[in-house]
This record gives structure tokens, C-alpha cells and sequence, in this order.
């Protein structure tokens, strides 16, 4: 009988911080260091686990608000702004929740959460492993592999997606994603579309011609795709075409991040450290949910 390959977890860490950090009301520790998003991401990590009984994770975070995207586009994620004074510090006690959980982390200065996570999944897959990716940023979308290799879980909708609903929700192939999002833009993270292209014209765009590249400016090769006032989509992204690609280029995620490890046996999972886990939950004063750690590594 065929041995069963292995699935990878690579969690979104950062998206998860922050949705924690917004649907917790405020929490401190003993010394008054706030802890509602680092309380809330651990308790996401331990409702994980039990639902999945992962063999195998890791949790990538975002180094700090800026990348090297930055240097191509100043004004990419400009919108943002700083993060909130008080979670702030929640991002260290995030990453030794992480580490006191025995999950493998990433983090690397210049990149995002989500270059660690397709360098991840390029690499689980090299060595015969599949990957979940999982996180609630449409982006990653564009990791989700024709042969189900990979996949997208948004926990936080309970949605499994694989190629073909990758295809239903945006109507385009995973590998166009980042083409998508250069003709529709991203306002979370301040990526400019092509005005006036919305999500149907740009997947029938796509579909039809494949890359932005190659969508042609001449309205009668668009005469069969259904598109409404297609005379004057075609000519915007004529007119914008450059755009769109710098865009395409700002949304398409690194899959070779250097010096990351995403070996099998980095990512294999023993379970928490009981030693680390008891001291932090203790200096933060969380005695209430230890006993809901479900795996402990007794090694």
C-alpha cells in the first residue's frame, strides 16, 4: 500500500494576530503588558491542533511593516499606517507563543508572511509533501496547485479551497491571481488596479488571453467574452497596462526566501514545551487555558 504523504500546515501568522487583536476586548498581564492578540493567537493555536492533529506546521510571520515591495512601490500597504501603540509588543509574545507551542517559525527581515509561506510550500513539496496554506489573504491564493498538492483553508470562514473553488470565487486559475489582483488592485494592501476594471472584466480578461501582457487593446478580440462595454475595458488596460504590471509584480509572492528551512524534519511536530509554555502562561497570567494545551512534547 502507497504511504500517505505528509501535510504540511503553514500558518499566516501575522493575519492572525491581527484578528485576534480586534475581536478580543483588552487583556493584560500581571506587569500590565497587554495581551488580548497574543492570548487570542494562542487560543487559535490550540483549537487548530485539536481540530487537525497537524504532524506537521509552521507559522510564518510578518518581520515589520515594511519589505522589500516597498523599495518598488513607496506607497504599497502606505494606508495602514502604524499598528496600534498596545499591540505593539503582542508581536514578540506572539512569536514565544509560537515557539513555546513547538511550531516551526519563520521571520525574515524584507519579507512578508507570505514569501516564507510559498518558500515553505515549494519546499514541502520538493520533498514529496503536500501543504495547506492558512490564512484569510486572497493573495496566497496563488499557491493553490492543479494537482491538490496544495491547498487554501481561510479558519477563520472554515472554507477549504482548492483549485476549482480558487476558479469559483475569482473566476480565474490560481497561477493568474497575481494578474487579477494587477488588473482589480488590492485596497487592504494599496495596490492599485486599473480604474474603471472591476473582478468580471478581469477574469474574463484573463481567461481569454492569459497574462496582461497579452490582453489585447483591439475591442474586436473581445466581440465573444460577454463583457460589458468591452470597447472601453480593453482600452484602459491598454492605457494602464504598466500599472497592471507593477501591480502583478508587488502581488506575486518570493519562493526561494534565503536561509529557510522548511525540511520535513523542521517542520515535524512533537508538540508544546511544557517548561516554556508554563513559564509564559504564568508571567501573562493565562493559568486558565494550560490545561487545554492538547499535545505536550515529553522528549
Amino acid at each position: 500500500m502507497a504511504r500517505k504523504r505528509p501535510l504540511a500546515h503553514l500558518i499566516d501568522g501575522s493575519v492572525y494576530i491581527f484578528r485576534a487583536y480586534y475581536s478580543i476586548p483588552p487583556m493584560h498581564a500581571p506587569d500590565g503588558t497587554p495581551t488580548n492578540a497574543a492570548y487570542g493567537f494562542a487560543n487559535t493555536l490550540i483549537k487548530y491542533y485539536a481540530d487537525t492533529a497537524f504532524t506537521h506546521a509552521a507559522i510564518a510571520f510578518d518581520y515589520s511593516g515594511t519589505s522589500f515591495r516597498n523599495e518598488i512601490e513607496p506607497s504599497y500597504k502606505a494606508q495602514r499606517g502604524a499598528p496600534p501603540e498596545d499591540l505593539v509588543p503582542q508581536f514578540e509574545l506572539c512569536t514565544r507563543v509560537a515557539y513555546a507551542f513547538g511550531v516551526q517559525v519563520f521571520s525574515k527581515q524584507n519579507y512578508e508572511a507570505d514569501d516564507l509561506l510559498a518558500t515553505a510550500a515549494e519546499q514541502v513539496l520538493a520533498q514529496g509533501a503536500s501543504a495547506r496554506i492558512v490564512t484569510s489573504d486572497k493573495d496566497l491564493a496563488q499557491l493553490v496547485r492543479e494537482d491538490g498538492r496544495v491547498d487554501f483553508y481561510d479558519l477563520a470562514r472554515d472554507e477549504l479551497r482548492d483549485a476549482a473553488a480558487v476558479r469559483e470565487k475569482f473566476g480565474v486559475d490560481p497561477d493568474q491571481i497575481p494578474d487579477y489582483l494587477g488588473l482589480v488592485g488590492d485596497s487592504v494592501d494599496n495596490l492599485p488596479g486599473v480604474p474603471g476594471v472591476g473582478p468580471k472584466g478581469a477574469s474574463a480578461a484573463l481567461r481569454a488571453f492569459g497574462q496582461i501582457e497579452h490582453i489585447s487593446a483591439n475591442p474586436n478580440d473581445w466581440a465573444e467574452l460577454g463583457v460589458r462595454g468591452a470597447k472601453r475595458v480593453a482600452a484602459l488596460i491598454d492605457e494602464h497596462r504598466d500599472r497592471a504590471l507593477r501591480t502583478r509584480e508587488l502581488a506575486s509572492v518570493v519562493r526561494e526566501v534565503p536561509d529557510t528551512d522548511a525540511s520535513l524534519a523542521a517542520l515535524e511536530y512533537r508538540g508544546a514545551n511544557r517548561v516554556l509554555v508554563q513559564t509564559l502562561f504564568e508571567e501573562l497570567g493565562w493559568q486558565r487555558i494550560l490545561d487545554r494545551v492538547p499535545c505536550w512534547d515529553e522528549g
